[in-house]
């Protein structure tokens, strides 16, 4: 893992690279068996080179809390690792461009369950595994078995839940649905400790 976490510090493969302050590998823990990914980092995580530490930060720890769970308990990334110029959308390019590292420290965690959070990431993340994307409304909150197990549970992302308070409130019945689910997941590792 520290090979990835160096070579995504190191990534120079899109424009991204110009602009960025320094790349985001991810944080948390790496033996973690629930990854949480979200789309791109943003100004305040291209500063201090950790994701989600933001307001949309917060509120992930906030519904972390709820259920048990703290960040060393989890592993946060996404699927672009360096800040899109003014938090714009990662284009589609830097989304394949990038993607190759989420995929190589998805295969090296080998994580039970992988929280999608918002729509680039469940887009990317059903794509990968063969799996129809209905959208991010039809699917949060709900958990798709890929061929090799992995749980795939998409869900709002924070940022999203801060500016529509309805989408709040499914935010934290999500959070609640995760707990049945790793009720359910074998236990191994960090998920003995808590269910």
């Amino acid at each position: 893992m520290d090979k990835i976490i160096e070579d995504i510090k190191k990534c120079e493969k899109c424009e991204l690279c110009k602009t960025r302050t320094q790349a985001v590998p991810g944080d948390g823990n790496l033996h973690a068996e629930i990854m949480f990914v979200g789309e791109a980092p943003g100004k305040n995580e291209d500063i201090k080179g950790v994701p989600f530490v933001g307001r949309a930060g917060k509120l992930l720890d906030e519904m972390l809390l709820k259920i048990g769970l703290e960040r060393k308990d989890v592993y946060i990334t996404n699927i672009v690792k360096c800040r899109p110029p003014e938090n714009r959308d990662p284009t589609p390019s830097e989304k394949k461009t990038c993607s190759v590292h989420l995929d190589k420290q998805i295969e090296k965690m080998e994580p039970k369950i992988v929280v999608c959070l918002g729509r680039h990431s469940a887009g990317y993340l059903f794509e990968k595994y063969g799996i129809e994307f209905p959208g991010i409304g039809e699917a949060h909150g709900k958990s798709f078995k890929t061929e090799s197990g992995l749980v795939l549970f998409p869900i709002y992302h924070p940022a999203a839940a801060i500016y529509n308070q309805k989408l709040k409130k499914d935010l934290e019945e999500d959070f609640q649905k995760l707990i049945e689910i790793l009720k359910k997941t074998p236990k191994t590792g960090l998920l003995k400790d808590y269910f």
